[in-house]
């Protein structure tokens, strides 16, 4: 069986929320994406991370590019390096192997959108596609910070 998911972080990897505003921002997001239903799928994780963690679009990415010479990445060299850091990355500085160029991890340029994350509301199976603009923003005032959501398909 797959699974869809509909992951919601802040727009800054680094960042984390109080533990009252991630309340507020769980909450928010449970409703919004049908969560609250006794005879609902859906289900919540709230995860906290020690450092930035990848949070991909799975089966939806579908090119990772090179924000400095806009060469498409090698797939195999970008699974390896989240395979290498599956417990997070102590930085998000590194070299793309296409021009040598120096970038961050959260600048490559992601086709089915990815992020980086300290703190993840995960959704699975949610019952919309999306958040709006509108209920991004909303989620983004309960917790105190802009956030962006990735849409993943396992």
């Amino acid at each position: 069986m797959s699974d869809d998911v509909l992951s919601v972080i802040p727009a800054d990897p680094h960042w984390q929320p109080e533990h009252p505003a991630a309340e507020r921002a769980v909450a928010l997001v449970t409703a919004l994406t049908g969560g609250l239903g006794a005879d609902t799928d859906v289900e919540i994780d709230v995860d906290w991370y020690d450092d930035p963690t990848v949070v991909d679009s799975a089966q939806n990415l579908e090119r990772v590019g090179c924000p400095s010479c806009r060469a498409t990445i090698d797939r195999a060299w970008w699974e390896d390096l989240v395979e290498a850091h599956e417990d997070g990355f102590p930085t998000l500085d590194v070299t793309v192997p296409c021009c040598g160029a120096a970038t961050t991890l959260d600048r490559l340029d992601y086709d089915g959108p990815c992020g980086f994350a300290r703190f993840e509301i995960t959704v699975w199976n949610p019952e919309t596609d999306a958040l709006s603009e509108e209920q991004l923003a909303s989620v983004a005032q309960a917790l105190g910070h802009p956030v962006r959501q990735i849409r993943a398909h396992l």
